[in-house]
């Protein structure tokens, strides 16, 4: 099944490549000097790993010029910078384009990083939590750990409990409905209605999307059947989730969700967290660095697992 995948994916790539070639690839090779290369900065999340063949596939952002949005496959020169990349990677590299071939290299993990006020108290106030020994809510999940189960509160004031989804995959998102700030909450449920759109089919049978709110206190259900109204969701496929404080903290502490008060608003960090049919952690994409498109294309290669 494996091999099939990335046969897949090689194939792919070909359609890719000439797609390239006809819209501006052979005009870059074509430009660049004799003998030389050219290189690319490219941002992507890893969709699988083919360390065999020394090539991985990604879904990247667009290269300005180059290439538009999209999945396809990259080759190494060194398999030994496969050894760290994971499925679910958001990852920074640099794709050499020479007259005869292409290779990635220098691939690294991707750093999210935001420079408004909120992001950086974010980001301080996480890190002294990390620093605090007292801490007692348990480890954080990692790529590949089955998650445990637990229950919260829909919109519809549905109790649903995480382990009625096995079988499906499932995206998570953490969020609360009075985020006032255009790409934090709003870009992440946004993300969440174009996968709605992009999988409507699957939607409930296959695929199922979880809002989990970190302002119970505010976010009730009848809250959040207004909220996700404005997303005009499938109330079978993606819930909106609430539940006691200490429940709802403990969830988001196993995906390394921080949130703190102050003065009636939240600073919160950001995840999103894509988990296989047998309820593993695919991948915790940190930020909001990531398109829709490639957060689908994720969902796609599980889906298609």
């Amino acid at each position: 099944m494996r091999r099939a995948r990335m046969a897949f994916w090689r194939s792919i790539g070909v359609l890719c490549v000439a797609a390239c070639v006809a819209g501006g690839w052979a005009a870059a090779i074509a430009g660049a000097p004799q003998g030389g290369e050219r290189r690319y900065a490219v941002f992507g999340i890893v969709v699988s790993v083919d360390r065999e063949h020394g090539e991985f596939v990604a879904s990247i952002r667009e290269i300005p010029g180059f290439m538009d949005a999209m999945v396809m496959p990259f080759r190494v020169r060194d398999v030994h910078a496969l050894e760290e990349l994971h499925t679910g990677e958001m990852v920074d590299f640099t794709l050499v384009v020479g007259r005869d071939a292409s290779w990635a290299e220098d691939i690294r993990q991707h750093v999210f990083e935001n420079g408004e006020a909120e992001a950086q108290e974010a980001e301080r106030l996480s890190l002294l939590e990390k620093l605090n020994a007292s801490k007692a809510e348990g480890r954080v999940l990692q790529p590949g750990d089955v998650v445990p189960d637990f229950s919260l509160t829909d919109q519809m004031g549905r109790q649903v409990r995480l382990s009625q989804f096995r079988g499906k995959v499932v995206a998570l998102t953490f969020m609360y409905t009075r985020c006032p700030l255009p790409d934090y909450c709003f870009r992440l449920n946004n993300n969440f209605g174009n996968v709605q759109r992009r999988f409507a089919s699957e939607m409930g049978k296959n695929l199922v999307l979880l809002s989990v709110s970190f302002d119970p206190e505010h976010d009730t259900p009848a809250v959040l059947r207004e909220y996700a109204a404005t997303w005009k969701a499938n109330p079978n496929g993606w819930h909106f989730l609430t539940g006691p404080l200490p429940e709802v903290k403990q969830v988001c502490h196993e995906f390394d969700l921080n949130f703190w008060t102050s003065m009636g608003m939240i600073t919160h960090t950001l995840h999103t967290v894509v988990l296989d049919r047998q309820g593993r952690v695919v991948a915790n994409l940190e930020g909001n660095q990531f398109s829709a498109q490639q957060l689908g294309d994720l969902i796609e290669a599980t889906l298609k697992q």
